[in-house]
């Protein structure tokens, strides 16, 4: 079995990107599609909706989100780390907040990145990183920090080229069918949660519009490193999370999007690994 050191370099190591065969062009890296599109995801949600109250909150939360990966990187495989996931999971900690102080985001973009080298299992990291280290800080001091609540609104044009952009990119790193099963797994609880509390479905379905599930259904179900291994298996997996966020929802636990993940998704990878040991 290869050491954490060597495992983490091999994670985080560019591997071939999946898209067309050789001689078909040139190929990017879908890491850096990735963060371009949760960029956009940024200057959108700012331009339409103002979700950044502060930027030094985000900032901070890049910052140390990449001097932790940079730094940890180093020290533990002795080179630099693409920082491409460090900044997608600073980002995500500074989008996905909402605190009048600074400690919230650093805290929770140095959990992100520390449980990838802390928190495995047979080689592997089990959380996605943005969701534990973002889970962490919600759940340790609610009365100082929330999660964002803000939706597109009626700038549904926004909302549609997100996800049209998203989709995109999914389907060439062949990780659409998560985000599909996610999204349509919700549709269809939101309208079983409408009938069994009597809500109008549009109330139900609304939370889908927002920045929270563009981030939730691109970068956390579909994260690659932290995914099941079979086809089938992710396309269940991404159906568990939807299902769990709805009993959550149906006790009125808040954040229950984010809750969901965090409890079934490392346990979908510990049994993904046993399974294929």
């Amino acid at each position: 079995m290869m050491d954490a050191s060597k495992a983490v370099a091999a994670e985080s190591a560019p591997g071939p990107p999946p898209g067309p065969p050789k001689g078909a062009g040139w190929q990017i890296d879908p890491r850096y599609l990735s963060s371009g599109l949760i960029t956009l995801i940024l200057v959108f949600g700012q331009l339409y909706v103002g979700f950044l109250h502060d930027l030094s909150q985000l900032f901070t939360a890049i910052a140390v989100a990449l001097a932790a990966e940079l730094a940890l990187g180093r020290l533990l495989t002795g080179r630099w780390l693409n920082p491409a996931s460090a900044y997608i999971t600073g980002i995500s900690c500074g989008i996905l907040l909402r605190s009048l102080s600074l400690w919230p985001y650093a805290i929770a973009s140095l959990l992100s990145i520390l449980s990838k080298y802390v928190l495995r299992f047979r080689g592997r990291h089990l959380w996605n990183p943005s969701n534990l280290g973002i889970c962490v800080v919600l759940f340790a001091a609610p009365g100082t920090v929330a999660a964002l609540s803000e939706q597109w609104g009626n700038d549904l044009w926004a909302m549609a080229v997100i996800w049209v952009l998203g989709s995109v990119i999914l389907w060439r790193a062949k990780r659409f069918h998560v985000t599909f099963t996610y999204a349509a797994s919700f549709v269809a609880l939101a309208y079983v949660r409408s009938i069994m509390t009597g809500t109008p479905f549009l109330s139900e379905v609304a939370p889908i519009t927002g920045p929270m599930y563009q981030l939730m259904a691109f970068f956390m179900v579909t994260d690659p490193a932290t995914s099941v291994s079979s086809r089938n298996g992710r396309i269940g997996v991404a159906f568990l999370v939807a299902l769990a966020e709805t009993v959550l929802r149906l006790y009125e636990i808040v954040n229950a999007p984010l809750y969901a993940l965090f409890l079934v998704g490392p346990a979908a990878k510990i049994l993904d690994l046993r399974r294929s040991a």
